[in-house]
C-alpha cells in the first residue's frame, strides 16, 4: 500500500492521500478488551473461545460506521483504510495479530477493500496524544466521508468528545466504545458487539444461561 510508510512518519500524516473511509484504532486497548471478554465469557458459556478473527471484525466495525455489502458486480470497490495505533509487537488475541505481518497488507470481502497501516507509537510521544493528534488529521482532510473511531475511552473519551467538537456535519464520524458515553458531534455503537462476533460468541449462548 502505498501510503504505509507515509504513516510510519506523524510529520507527514498531512500529507497523506487518505480513502473516503477511514478506521482508526488503539489496537493495544482493542486486544485487552478482547482479552476480557474472553476470560469472561469462557466462564459464562462453559467453552474454550478462540482469538478473534482480524478480518470479521474489520468488516463489523465497518457496518458499526455505516458502510454495508456491495454487491459483487460493484465497481470501483469501496476502499477502507486501516490505522492500527501500537506500542505492542502483535495482538495477543487477535489471527492475525502480529503488526509486523499485518502492516501494508490488505483484504477484499463483502464490504469492500480493506487496507491496513500498523503505526508504532516511539518514545517520543503517548499513545493518547498520537491518536488524538491522528484523530483530528484524519477528520480534517477533505477526502475523508466516513471516520470510524475506536479510542480508549475510559481514558481519554473527553479529548475525543473535544476533539471531534468541530467536525464537519456533512462526514460521517462514529466513535466505538464499551458503554454509551455523553455525545457529541458523532454517532456512538458498542465495541463489545464487533468484537463477540469476531469472537465467534452468539447470542443464542448468552441468552441460555
Amino acid at each position: 500500500m502505498d501510503n504505509c510508510n507515509e504513516l510510519r512518519n506523524f510529520a507527514r500524516m498531512k500529507e497523506t492521500k487518505w480513502c473516503e473511509n477511514v478506521i482508526l484504532a488503539d489496537a493495544d486497548y482493542v486486544d485487552k478488551v478482547a482479552f476480557d471478554l474472553i476470560v469472561n465469557f469462557e466462564r459464562m458459556i462453559g467453552r474454550q473461545i478462540p482469538k478473534a478473527d482480524m478480518a470479521q471484525w474489520l468488516e463489523c466495525v465497518a457496518m458499526d460506521g455505516g458502510l454495508r455489502p456491495q454487491p459483487s458486480d460493484i465497481s470501483p470497490q469501496t476502499s477502507i483504510q486501516v490505522v492500527l495505533l501500537h506500542k505492542q509487537q502483535q495482538m495477543e488475541n487477535f489471527n492475525p495479530g502480529i503488526f509486523a505481518e499485518l502492516d501494508g497488507k490488505a483484504f477484499t470481502g463483502p464490504i469492500g477493500e480493506f487496507l491496513i497501516s500498523c503505526v508504532k507509537v516511539e518514545d517520543l510521544t503517548t499513545m493518547d496524544d498520537l491518536f488524538v493528534d491522528s484523530m483530528q488529521v484524519i477528520a480534517n482532510a477533505a477526502e475523508v466521508k466516513r471516520l470510524i473511531v475506536v479510542p480508549n475511552a475510559e481514558q481519554i473519551y473527553d479529548k475525543v468528545r473535544k476533539g471531534l467538537q468541530h467536525a464537519d456535519d456533512e462526514k460521517r464520524i462514529t466513535v466505538l466504545t464499551m458503554q454509551p458515553m455523553q455525545g457529541g458531534n458523532f454517532r456512538q455503537e458498542i465495541l463489545g458487539y464487533s468484537l463477540m462476533a469476531a469472537l465467534g460468541i452468539r447470542s443464542e449462548e448468552i441468552n441460555c444461561k
